[in-house]
């Protein structure tokens, strides 16, 4: 049985343009990955339980949602140590929002990032 997933629409003057929220997370999370001080993104709640349940979810700590035409994105990384938190966040924001924009032409109203942990690189030995 497949899963019902949820698009957000677009008129255009050809017709419409349906993008899944899977995909506009897919983007938020090459974004997020391509910031300096990114290790990596954190599994939420959800995806922790979508993962236990044998379901790999490839956008693990991102989740998108539509606020009256505006895409609002919640993501939850861990940072490497050594950077400082609220450059990297505002950073993580910028990379979203710029790829998000231009990649949809949809309008990013937020982009809320949780530092959910920090990432110690282990010496080579």
């Amino acid at each position: 049985m497949g899963e019902s997933k949820d698009y957000v629409s677009r008129c255009e003057e050809l017709g419409n343009i349906h993008i899944s929220e899977e995909v506009l997370a897919a983007i938020a999370a090459a974004a997020t990955l391509e910031v300096e001080g990114v290790n990596c993104l954190s599994a939420n709640l959800g995806s922790d339980l979508v993962e236990l349940l044998g379901k790999k979810n490839l956008t693990k700590g991102i989740r998108v949602q539509m606020e009256e035409e505006k895409v609002r994105v919640d993501l939850s990384v861990l940072m490497n140590y050594g950077y400082t938190i609220p450059e990297v966040g505002h950073a993580v924001q910028e990379s979203v929002k710029n790829a998000v924009e231009s990649m949809t032409g949809l309008e990013v109203c937020a982009v809320n990032v949780t530092v959910s942990g920090i990432s110690f690189e282990k010496a080579e030995q």
